[in-house]
């Protein structure tokens, strides 16, 4: 196999070649859904995204002079949602033109994404890290208490964990549980996904895993690999990279109709006010944070828009705010439009709240969702004031009006009325999942409890209609509208708020208040599961 490439730049293409017959793509980091909507924003954030690599891929598709494309893997970081998007593009692209990936490294994720091509090659150096499924928590409960720090946890249900590793000092049985069936639904969809793409059985493919698979050559025996090769080996004179084949492709036409889609996303905690950014690594203070009143006045613009005929949400938030999550939810249950929600990475608690009542929910099998359950809590810095000297002093005209003080703990009555507040909010957000899914108020109680499902294992209990990406969820809009596949799609954002770029209207919003405090919170933020 040899893959015609101009090795260096400004070669000519061989005699009687007019046109480069291979394109060489490029693909590394972490691929986020959306490139910025404001030009200003996303001439910094230089970052290649799902959307981006899709225009490419289609554009390359549709050149009738190209015979090929050599998808080159670098430093791939996006996750085993993205990856799975990434994967179906790429197998698009494999029904019109011969397609190749090359791996240097190779990971589950970056494997998942190169087996859409119809051949896999990685060097005989490559480096390999296909182990198991596997999850780590850090749990901080005994660190924080050394220093003089407890931490209240209040929750519903028993596997509501976003505060358990600040307020516990080890993993309690429902975490463990939901975790390793979230493992088991990951791994049980990454194992079909390889056996389809490399014609093994699913077996084989936990084979790899169990073995640990180390070198290019073993990869090629198992079937991992198509061919182990070089670049340089597969490189010959008529093909050309990305950016010098930009002038030949054909410019985007612009596509006239009835109507269009209009995107609206959803990324980052969920919180109420404007959309921010605070680029510190805090936990649950830093990030991006998707504001009520920019996400619904988005949705409202849509709704608003003459030519729009249906709308996807997009969501990729681990929840946050329960006041945010619902004054959303309001705007996409009163849309007489279509609505078709799509889930990233983690649509969890707020993130599912949102989207319970969209005429159709999409989900990646790699998603991670549900959470179906509320907590809250706070530090309690009391011994912790002691031993630095700081001695806080109350003054309040009701016993409750320092409910959430960091001073002390929660007194009997304080802890009755945040229970119950609490239980008002779960028994709203189960009747909303139970309206919008059409399934009894018991039902979902039992798949609630704020346990977490993967997106295969919500498909099977009903809480989403179907398994996809983002171009799915654009097809079923289409579908839902009675609009053409080919109908145009545009990005919601909320009517501008001033002269300031986007960038900067966030960073003057940064807030440092936690999504727990003084709110009751719908989160899965556990941002210290890292899944291996």
């Amino acid at each position: 196999m040899t893959i015609p490439f101009a090795p260096k730049p400004g070669d000519k293409l061989p005699k009687g070649v007019t046109r480069p017959t291979w394109v060489v793509l490029d693909i590394a980091g972490p691929l986020p859904a959306r490139q910025p909507t404001n030009l200003v924003a996303a001439f910094f954030n230089r970052t290649e995204s799902l959307e981006s690599m899709g225009a490419k891929l289609d554009k390359l598709s549709q050149a009738e002079w190209l015979h090929g494309v050599l998808l080159r893997f670098g430093n791939f970081e996006a996750d085993l949602a993205s990856a799975h998007a990434l994967r179906a593009m790429l197998r698009r692209l494999s029904e019109h033109k011969r397609t190749v990936s090359y791996l240097p490294s190779v990971n589950k994720a970056a494997l998942l994404a190169a087996s859409g091509a119809q051949e896999v090659v990685a060097p005989e150096s490559a480096e390999f890290m296909l182990n198991g499924f596997g999850a780590e928590i850090t749990y901080l409960g005994a660190f924080l208490k050394k220093h003089g720090i407890d931490f209240e946890n209040l929750r519903i249900g028993e596997f509501k964990s976003a505060l358990t590793r600040f307020s516990q000092d080890h993993m309690d049985e429902a975490q463990r549980l939901q975790t390793a069936e979230l493992l088991r639904g990951m791994e049980d969809a990454w194992a079909a996904d390889l056996a389809e793409a490399r014609g093994v059985s699913e077996a084989a493919v936990r084979q790899w895993l169990s073995e640990g698979v180390s070198s290019a050559h073993r990869a090629h025996e198992l079937g991992i690999l198509s061919k182990v090769a070089y670049e340089d080996e597969l490189l010959g004179p008529a093909s050309r990279p990305w950016a010098a084949v930009l002038d030949l492709l054909l410019p985007e036409r612009g596509k006239r109709g009835a109507g269009r889609v209009a995107l609206v996303p959803l990324i980052g905690n969920i919180v109420t006010g404007k959309s921010r950014n605070n680029p510190l690594p805090i936990p649950l203070l830093g990030g991006v944070m998707a504001g009520s009143d920019s996400v619904v006045a988005a949705i409202r613009r849509a709704k608003e828009d003459k030519s729009t005929k249906a709308i996807v949400l997009y969501v990729d938030s681990g929840g946050g705010s329960a006041l945010a999550s619902d004054l959303i939810w309001r705007e996409i249950k009163t849309c007489e439009k279509p609505v078709v929600a799509v889930m990233g990475g983690v649509a969890a608690s707020g993130g599912y709240y949102v989207l319970t009542h969209a005429d159709h929910v999409i989900a990646s099998p790699y998603t991670i969702t549900g959470s179906i359950g509320v907590v809250t809590g706070k530090p309690v810095l009391q011994e912790f004031n002691q031993r630095q000297g700081f001695t806080p002093e109350r003054v309040e005209r009701q016993d409750n009006a320092l409910i959430y003080s960091s001073a002390r703990a929660f007194s009997d009555a304080e802890r009755a009325e945040v229970e119950r507040g609490i239980a008002e909010v779960y028994q709203r957000f189960i009747g909303r999942v139970a309206e919008g899914r059409k399934l009894s108020m018991a039902q979902v109680d039992s798949l609630g409890r704020g346990r977490v499902w993967s997106g295969q294992d919500a498909l099977n209990v009903g809480l989403i209609d179907e398994l996809g990406d983002l171009h799915t969820g654009l097809m079923r809009a289409r579908e839902l509208a009675g609009l053409s596949y080919d109908a145009p799609t545009w990005t919601v954002t909320p009517p501008n708020r001033g002269p300031l770029p986007e960038f900067a209207q966030q960073a003057a919003a940064v807030s440092f208040k936690p999504p727990f405090l003084n709110d009751h919170a719908l989160l899965w933020l556990d941002t210290g599961l890292r899944l291996k």
